[in-house]
């Protein structure tokens, strides 16, 4: 599984969040990931602090696996003096390989941090050989 999309900075190139590129007009933020290997598949952890499931959208289309989630900014009319933290929506694609049985991918959004199992395809599960002795 590879990365689809390179994340590129704006104004600092030693800027620690980086902004997604896209065609939409708003800027997003790269998610951080995890992503581990077992036996049966892969395990992609992503991190999406603010996103609830009906500002999730997570699909899969010509083998990209497609990751953006929006979070729901509260309005106020509080007059800060600094603020620092500005709520962010997220973007990140990764491009699928063969191995990866796409019509069988769950997934889990549980307190901001999204678990997707990327099954591994039937036929590329590895599998004993009986051998007959005559």
């Amino acid at each position: 599984m590879a990365e689809k999309t390179v994340p590129t900075t704006q104004n600092n190139e030693t800027q620690i969040v980086k902004r997604e590129v896209t065609r939409h007009p708003e800027a997003f933020v790269t998610p951080l990931t995890d992503i581990y290997e077992e036996e049966n598949g892969l395990h992609v952890v992503v991190d999406l602090p603010g996103v609830e499931k009906s500002g999730l959208k997570l699909s899969v289309e010509n083998d990209i696996l497609t990751i953006e989630g929006h979070v729901n900014a509260v309005n106020s009319d509080t007059s800060y003096l600094i603020r620092e933290f500005e709520p962010s929506n997220y973007f990140r694609q990764f491009e699928l390989s063969e191995s990866v049985d796409s019509e069988n991918i769950k997934a889990e959004l549980k307190s901001g941090v999204l678990s997707i199992f990327l099954p591994r395809a039937e036929a590329l599960k590895p599998r004993t050989i009986d051998v007959k002795i005559n």
